[in-house]
């Protein structure tokens, strides 16, 4: 279904990740992927020695994962959607590879007003953390999106897709608060991008909304097993699997498509409760 289309996947922190999962069925369906991570690049120099060390050993849990999940023949970058600088280098070094996309994954968020499982209320939520949590979690999508197309390197009739989760809707008995603002803006974004980008080469833009999991780093810095448990419970399906997300991705990847502009739910059904 993908031999000779190209797939840039964003977020994959370890082997566990969500983006992984969506990469190896590019794969096992024929098609390649160019993979990106945090790293230290030449855009930060001004980082902290502990900071680098941070980065470096993200990196490198990064590269191991991907080189051992999806063949040592992956492409890998650094790229860090805070850093304009990070994004034309990704976007030069893509270029000159001859690379261009049929789409992307974004699976990308930050909120550093979590902390061991402790969600700091909104009302104690600084300008400076929410804006933060906005631009990785939110705004990259169009930041990203911008730039692949002014390289000229997301093809006409691309799919975008961007995950996300009920809290971004509704409050859930998992809590969240800032980073639920920024998803809620994500998913808005999207509808806004399916109009814009369809209208302009056919591109399609979607989200997909996946249950509580935590198998990935982001869903274990706030989840408990009880929370997974519980949703599983909820859920007339039972929870979601990595896989499920994966296979309904590839459908909205899947070329000629007419799927656009929607919050897809792949979550046993947990979005239709009370």
């Amino acid at each position: 279904m993908f031999t000779g289309k190209t797939f840039l996947i964003t977020g994959i922190a370890d082997e566990k990740s969500l983006a992984m999962y969506v990469a190896k069925a590019i794969i096992d369906h024929g098609g390649k992927v160019v993979c990106t991570g945090l790293g230290v690049s030449k855009h930060h120099e001004n980082l902290s020695d502990k900071a680098k060390q941070f980065l470096n050993a993200t990196h490198a849990d990064f590269q191991k994962s991907v080189h051992q999940e999806l063949g040592k023949e992956t492409k890998t970058e650094i790229l860090d959607v805070t850093l304009p600088e990070s994004i034309d280098d990704f976007c030069t070094s893509m270029k000159a590879a001859n690379i261009e996309f049929n789409g992307w994954l974004h699976a990308i968020a930050m909120d550093k007003t979590i902390r061991g499982k402790v969600v700091k209320p909104l009302l104690d939520v600084s300008l400076e953390e929410f804006c933060e949590t906005m631009d990785v979690s939110a705004f990259s999508l169009i930041k990203l999106t911008k730039a692949l197309y002014n390289f000229n390197l997301l093809q006409p009739k691309s799919s975008i897709c961007s995950i996300s989760y009920i809290a971004a809707a509704k409050v859930t008995f998992h809590p969240y608060r800032n980073i639920s603002i920024a998803k809620a803006a994500l998913e808005r974004i999207t509808i806004e991008l399916a109009d814009e980008l369809g209208r302009r080469n056919g591109t399609r833009v979607n989200c997909v909304r996946f249950s509580p999991y935590m198998g990935s780093k982001a869903g274990n810095a706030t989840l408990t097993e009880q929370d997974v448990n519980t949703a599983a419970k909820i859920s007339p399906l039972g929870n979601a699997s990595p896989e499920d997300l994966a296979y309904d991705v590839l459908n909205l990847f899947r070329p000629n498509g007419k799927i656009t502009g929607e919050i897809r739910h792949i979550d046993g059904g947990y979005h239709i409760m009370g």
